[in-house]
């Protein structure tokens, strides 16, 4: 049974693309969204869907693994060279790699194909309402850019650069060096930079975090055993230490 939270209205005119190649469930989404508010457009192929994705104007995509054509995760990896709407994932099972992977190229979150009406709806609301908070929050504050040793962060244009070469981040990784480098110097719990990225409480298991964590020390050219700028701190979280700061 719908709860209450389930009836109040979406924001006029919310944008969604859904990309999968079963017409049952593509029916069921749009069904069961478009009554709140969403206007959903559908695609059935990984062709189809990218090129959807990056032609119209969308709040979110929620994009399916196993499509014909183009698997879900080649549509995302070229969608992010050109785009970043929020993407939600749909996986088989919730497989463990299938999350990995689909964060590591970019995702913002992902669902299991078990998804309740509720989760999925819940989930859409947090990656558009950071979206749209974040993009709200640019025009209207100018936020001078944090600079940690080599390393600038500019929240205004959402650029990123280290040793004066450009950063290609996902969103989420943006946002987490964002939170990170506000800090620099101060343990952020994963539950805290959870909160402030990902607008909503993982479940205590959910590493996902780790994942883009790692994914950022990689771009960022960070020694992965023995990390000098994001340090883990062992049953606390992470830390942003100015380049030459020490070891692990």
């Amino acid at each position: 049974m719908d709860s209450v939270f389930d009836r109040i209205p979406a924001a006029a005119g919310t944008r969604l693309l859904l990309v999968d190649d079963n017409p049952k469930l593509c029916r069921m989404v749009k069904e069961y969204l478009e009554p709140l508010g969403y206007e959903v457009s559908l695609a059935h192929t990984g062709p189809d869907g990218l090129e959807k994705a990056l032609s119209g104007d969308f709040h979110a995509v929620i994009l399916d693994v196993m499509l014909p054509g183009l698997d879900g995760f080649a549509v995302l990896k070229q969608l992010r060279a050109q785009s970043t709407v929020p993407v939600l994932m749909l996986t088989g099972r919730g497989e463990a790699p299938d999350r990995i992977a689909g964060l590591e190229l970019g995702a913002d979150d992902y669902v299991p194909k078990t998804y309740s009406p509720r989760e999925l709806l819940a989930r859409l609301r947090a990656v558009i309402r950071r979206s749209m908070v974040t993009a709200a929050q640019a025009r209207r504050v100018p936020q001078p850019p944090i600079v940690v040793g080599t390393l600038k962060v500019e929240p205004e244009t959402r650029e990123a650069s280290f040793h004066n070469q450009p950063l290609a981040l996902t969103p989420t990784e943006f946002d987490l060096l964002v939170s990170l480098a506000r800090d620099c110097g101060r343990v952020k719990s994963r539950e805290q930079l959870l909160l402030e990225v990902a607008d909503r409480d993982f479940e205590s298991f959910d590493r996902s975090i780790d994942v883009h964590i790692s994914s950022l020390r990689r771009k960022l050219g960070d020694d992965p055993k023995k990390p000098l700028m994001i340090q883990t701190v062992r049953s606390a979280g992470y830390m942003l230490r100015e380049p030459g700061g020490g070891a692990e």
